[in-house]
């Protein structure tokens, strides 16, 4: 990856996707800590969703929120990530959700790659569709 300075002091790179522009500063870019969590939420959302296509779980929707938790006495250091995600489906069962998810937490490489150093929850619920 190569990141280059732009004229509004955010550094930009591009991928195959897009590009992607980054700074501290939230109007020009995303944030670094914005794309951490990402990161990890997403890596976790789309791990689990392979999963349940694998298990042959029907499901209409996955979304998700991450909440996260700063700690200002270490430089804003990202301490904690929790991320809920609601599976909306006909019949599903929770246990079957809750299993999924805990693979799902062991084969995201985001999650193990931050283990160490941040706190990561990760709760299910199922929402009748």
């Amino acid at each position: 990856m190569n990141y280059t300075l732009t004229e509004t002091g955010a550094f930009t790179t591009r991928f195959e996707f897009g590009d992607l522009t980054v700074s501290g500063n939230a109007e020009i870019g995303f944030r670094p800590y914005q794309l951490l969590v990402s990161a990890v939420a997403v890596c976790s959302g789309g791990v689990l969703k392979k999963i349940l296509e694998k298990k042959r779980i029907v499901f209409t929707d996955i979304s998700f929120t991450a909440d996260v938790e700063r700690d200002p006495a270490q430089v804003d250091k990202i301490t904690k990530i929790a991320v809920h995600f609601v599976v909306t489906g006909t019949g599903l069962k929770q246990e079957v959700l809750e299993k999924s998810l805990h693979m799902a937490t062991k084969n995201c490489s985001m999650v193990e790659s931050v283990k160490d150093s941040i706190i990561v929850t990760e709760t299910i619920e199922a929402k009748e569709a």
